[in-house]
């Protein structure tokens, strides 16, 4: 697994800006698939490449904490500290609340790392709960709120956070709204290829800026033909939209 994931990073790499491995199919391999989640993480860090961890992790404050250490942190031991994955940054879910997302903020602030909530995702079941009425503004958009009241946290020099959203390509319509909503947030923009996304529908979430979106595709570069060409080929239709 780790090789096919270091050859995928050698031939598609040069066209992207981060990997995005998805934790649980790591996981699910136990000690091997965690080991060889670290040398992919490693062989991005090679190729000049940031991590983002998607685990989409969520549970109680004291459980969230033990999640910051081991994506981004570390854990103290009467031998020292033990280093977790290093991670850039990763996905949470904030369905807890803010008392559970804070030590996921903390332990990104402590690590110059970053966090992408999600607030707007890009499976067709996403209605059945983020969009109803929370009680008068749809729960997507009052988790947008929750994300712009955190970002000053974690906001970097050029008036961008760390403190980002996960914000599906699949309804393309409700991201000005969201970017209205969440002004300082990178948007990690998932459902481009497999799920039916189109970059060229995706300006606004690059309305505070070229850097303020990150646009993931797994399946259209790893199962194209030519990944190389498959990613050069998106990098060209993203930068077209970013760059506008």
């Amino acid at each position: 697994m780790a090789a096919h994931c270091r050859s995928l990073i050698e031939r598609a790499g040069p066209a992207c800006v981060a990997i995005k491995p998805q934790l649980a199919c790591f996981e699910r391999l136990g000690a091997p698939g965690w080991a060889a989640l670290v040398e992919t993480c490693v062989a991005a860090r090679e190729a000049g490449l940031l991590v983002v961890a998607d685990g989409k992790r969520g549970d109680v404050p004291v459980t969230e904490a033990a999640y910051g250490q081991a994506l981004v942190g570390e854990t103290p031991t009467p031998w020292g500290p033990v280093a977790g994955l290093g991670a850039d940054a990763f996905t949470a879910n904030p369905l807890l609340g803010a008392d559970a997302l804070e030590p996921l903020v903390a332990a990104a602030e402590a690590a110059g790392a970053g966090v992408f909530a999600l607030v707007r995702t890009s499976n067709p079941g996403a209605a059945d709960v983020q969009d109803l009425p929370a009680p008068d503004d749809p729960l997507h958009e009052r988790l947008a709120r929750l994300v712009e009241e955190l970002g000053g946290r974690l906001l970097g020099e050029g008036g961008l956070s760390g403190m980002g959203a996960v914000v599906g390509a699949t309804e393309p319509e409700r991201i000005g709204r969201l970017r209205e909503l969440m002004p300082r947030a990178i948007f990690l923009v998932p459902g481009v290829g497999a799920q039916g996304g189109q970059p060229e529908l995706l300006g606004a979430a690059f309305a505070a800026g070229p850097a303020s979106a990150l646009v993931p595709v797994s399946r259209g570069i790893a199962a194209a033909e030519d990944s190389a060409a498959a990613a050069e080929d998106l990098r060209a239709r993203v930068w077209a939209v970013a760059s506008e």
